[in-house]
Formats: structure tokens, sequence, C-alpha cells
């Protein structure tokens, strides 16, 4: 598939027309305008294919400013958007007020955030921060700001980007640690044992979503959405690509033609990687594959006593 990527096609929207309607119709709002694509949808994460074009896809971007400005000028920002081209390569241009869905075109920058974060900015309490699932926060930073003179907009979005608390990232891994040996260790080889196909395959995507979450910590990024989330790793190189290709290997088995073995030589293989990562990171002193044991010592290094305490396996 070689389908010009949609966050492309909003760039050149914006360059080729939306930069120059803004300076000329609405000049006294562009200082505050920000723009770009960032939000829901495949293209803002640059996954977008062929397939993608047959739902909510086409050139398209956003328009954000302060609540108060939107609520002042939006019919007279409608205006200036209804002149821009009704298409770009032949592709339906998706500004129309009826084309959006809420994904683009004027947004206020409260309004965006609090969609995702329930909070109209970056969150500032360690509560705050545990109630945002973490694939809002990366539909929240992900995609590109074109422009953003005032800078408001993106100083939410650094906020973010500079991700969760130490201690909260901290908590993650040590429950992602006995996530993924509960399910990978641990059951999926009893329920293989057992012929308990359906079992195992529960086991090893709940390993394989742990194994994912870990790879995102570990680099201090935002999981994705999971239909996104292995393609999303993939990139997280050399440790991503590794662990993405070995994933990839151990959901292509075969419970009735390959062996309890072979399943678990490529999860202690993968366990062990982690747990190097874990090291490496100062959050771990012994090179033990077993992940359970792995959790608790991991969240010994929290330094908020309410954190630390939490049963190992919560968060």
């Amino acid at each position: 598939m070689t389908t010009q990527r949609g966050l492309d096609y909003a760039r050149r929207l914006y360059e080729e027309y939306g930069r120059e309607l803004i300076a000329t119709e609405l000049a006294d709002l562009e200082p505050v305008i920000a723009t770009g694509l960032v939000g829901e949808g495949s293209e803002c994460f640059g996954f977008d294919d062929d397939i993608s074009q047959d739902h909510d896809w086409g050139p398209a971007f956003c328009l954000w400013l302060p609540e108060a400005l939107l609520a002042e000028h939006g019919e007279r920002i409608e205006r200036a958007l209804s002149r821009l081209p009704a298409q770009l390569d032949g592709h339906a241009v998706r500004m129309a007020p009826e084309e959006r869905i809420g994904r683009v075109g004027p947004l206020s920058i409260e309004g965006f955030y609090r969609r995702f974060l329930n909070v109209p900015g970056c969150p500032e309490t360690l509560a705050q921060w545990r109630a945002i699932p973490e694939t809002y926060l990366a539909v929240a930073t992900n995609g590109e700001v074109f422009c953003d003179p005032a800078g408001t907009f993106s100083a939410i979005r650094a906020g973010l980007l500079e991700f969760y608390p130490e201690d909260l990232r901290i908590k993650k891994l040590a429950a992602r640690c006995v996530a993924a040996s509960q399910a990978g260790q641990y059951n999926l080889p009893r329920m293989l044992t057992r012929y308990a196909y359906t079992s195992a395959s529960i086991c090893r995507a709940r390993f394989t979503e742990a194994i994912i979450s870990m790879v995102f910590l570990l680099h201090r990024k935002y999981m994705p959405f999971y239909k996104w989330a292995d393609k999303a790793m993939a990139r997280l190189s050399p440790l991503g690509a590794g662990i993405a290709a070995s994933l990839e290997q151990l959901n292509c088995l075969s419970p009735v033609e390959n062996s309890r073995e072979q399943f678990s030589d490529i999860v202690e293989d993968i366990c062990l990687r982690m747990v190097d990562c874990l090291i490496e990171q100062g959050l771990a002193t012994i090179r033990d594959p077993w992940l359970y044991e792995q959790g608790p010592q991991v969240q010994s290094r929290i330094a908020s006593e309410a954190l630390r305490r939490m049963p190992v396996q919560f968060e």
C-alpha cells in the first residue's frame, strides 16, 4: 500500500490554503490560533493506509484557540473555513462541519485536552495522572503541530510528553512484570498442558499486551490503542523492533502443532530481555527472568509511600 499519509495531506492543506486564509480573513486571531493534526484516527499516528480511507479520512487540520475566543468568533471562523477547496489531489477535504466528527476544524484548547485528559491542561496531581487511560495520553500527544505562535497548546503538549511522573512509571512497570509473568510464564504453559486452547489464547494475548506496555514504559512513551500498539512498538528501536519480532513469532505458534516448550522458550527469552532493561535503568539488580519476583523489587524503588504500599499487581 502506497497511500500518501493523511498527516502529509493535512500539512499541505494548511500550508497551501489554510495559512493564507487565517492570515487574511482571521488576521486578528492569527496570533492565538494553533494549527496541526493531533488526536483520534490512524492518520494522526501515521498508521493510515488504503484501508483507512473507508471512513473518516481525508485532508483536514485542526485549529486550536482559547475557549472564550472560539465561542466569540466561531461563526466567523466557520465562514472563513468554508472557502477552503473541496478536494486536494482528488481526495475530499474533510473540513465541512458535518464531516469532522469533532476531530478536526476549530477546537478549543481547553476542550481538546479535557476530552482526553478530563482536565483542561497537563495533569497536576498523581490522582489526575492515574485517572487518564494511557491510550488517551497517546492520542493527545500524537501527530504534529504546524504552527503555534502563542505556544499555549504546545506548552501543554510538551508537559504531557515529559511522560508520567517517575514514581507512577515505576508502579506501572512493577504491575506489568506481575501481569506478564502470571499470563505468560505461569498460566500459558499450564493451559497448553491441559489442552485448554481458548484459555491459552487469552494467556498469550495478556502476556503480549503486558510486554508491549513494558516496552513503552521503558522508553517513556505512551502506548496507543491496542490495534496500533505492536506497530508503534516496532518503531522503538532496537528493543521495540526485537520484541515485536519475538512476539510475532510467539503469536504465530500453533498450540496443536508446537510444543509447550517452544512457547516457553520464547516467553522466557522475552522476559530476560525485559529484566536486562530494568537492570539498565536501575530498577532491578538480579538477572532472573522470573518477572513475578522482579515486580516487588521494581516497586521498592518508588519514593511515594502511598504508591509503594499498594499491591504490586495494581495499576
